[in-house]
């Protein structure tokens, strides 16, 4: 039984429009499914206004989904409401991607933190202390700092910080949203290698979030490529960065550097990607495909298995032809 499961997830805003104008909506996420395992971690990458965010802050319950379910644990996390919810989210927590506005430039290190444990756990005013200091060792800080404020720190040290207040109350799964990609390049690699320190040493799943298909392969052992709002291919980490099958994936993957590129050319796809309130019909992608045909412009392909292990997941009608 997956750790997380999530069915047709719809997450649709609603735009005003007149008296008698047929009713639009911003189509953020349109119809994602998937699963993930305990002590896993999942990649989800894409372009900037793709939904990735959104869907990441609809699996907590910071947006309310249109439609579809997310269990976790076999609890349906999107019927949850009020105190159920609060009680719930012990389960789950989020790194959000920018420290420096994540965290009340008007509290400390310790009442940030101690915040946190006072709503979900019944430690007394020791006890918890004892806990931040704990906290702040296994994110790599010392326990002397917590009594500074945000802004005596740099943008490594509060994503730490961040880290530390996303694990305080032990969660089963977090959702980590662009951790690294305000950071320094030095700072990256340390911070990717802090979250696979914690793995190992909690169990914790990850949904990590990312531009990056380079950072995504590192750190994940499945990845899910993201386009206009759906899941457009979906394997493991390997498969898709070695044998991409969607023509989207790999112009991602064109514009990893790499020092030998084994010949791969960097792509360029034309136009823009299209608005999510007037999405194209058919497949999502093929008002930008060099491989689009007329079958695309009229059907929507589907999410179907392609690779000879039925692990590698790829909506197009010519996987792999580019």
């Amino acid at each position: 039984m997956p750790l997380l499961e999530v069915k047709n997830l719809k997450v649709w805003y609603p735009l005003k429009a007149g008296w008698f104008s047929p009713k639009k909506y911003v189509r953020a996420v349109d119809g994602v499914s998937f699963y993930l395992e305990k002590s896993e971690t999942l990649g989800l990458v894409g372009e900037s206004g793709c939904g990735k965010s959104t869907l990441g802050r609809a699996l907590v319950k910071l947006e309310n989904p249109t439609e579809g379910s997310i269990t976790l644990n076999e609890i349906n996390i999107g019927s949850l409401n009020g105190g159920a919810l609060r009680r719930a989210r012990k389960n789950f927590q989020m790194i959000f991607q920018d420290p420096y506005g994540s965290l009340n430039p008007r509290m400390t290190i310790f009442r940030a933190l101690d915040e946190v444990l006072k709503l979900h756990s019944n430690r007394n005013r020791v006890e918890r202390a004892e806990r931040v200091a704990e906290l702040l060792g296994m994110v790599g800080m010392d326990a002397a700092q917590m009594h500074r404020y945000p802004h005596q720190f740099s943008g490594g040290q509060r994503q730490r910080i961040g880290i530390a207040r996303a694990l305080a109350v032990e969660p089963e799964f977090i959702i980590a949203d662009e951790p690294v990609s305000a950071l320094d390049v030095s700072v990256q690699a340390q911070i990717i290698n802090l979250l696979q320190d914690i793995q190992e040493k909690t169990g914790v799943s990850f949904l990590f979030i990312a531009h990056d298909l380079a950072v995504v392969e590192h750190v994940s052992k499945r990845i899910m490529v993201m386009y206009l709002g759906k899941i457009v291919e979906t394997g493991t980490a390997r498969a898709i960065c070695r044998t991409p099958l969607h023509p989207y994936t790999n112009a991602l993957l064109s514009a990893v550097p790499a020092i030998d590129r084994n010949g791969r050319k960097r792509i360029i796809l034309p136009g823009d990607v299209p608005s999510p309130i007037t999405p194209p019909s058919g497949c999502p992608f093929h008002p930008r495909c060099p491989i689009a045909t007329a079958e695309c412009a009229q059907n929507t392909p589907e999410l179907s298995a392609t690779g000879s292990d039925n692990k590698h997941f790829c909506a197009c009608f010519h996987p792999g032809k580019f």
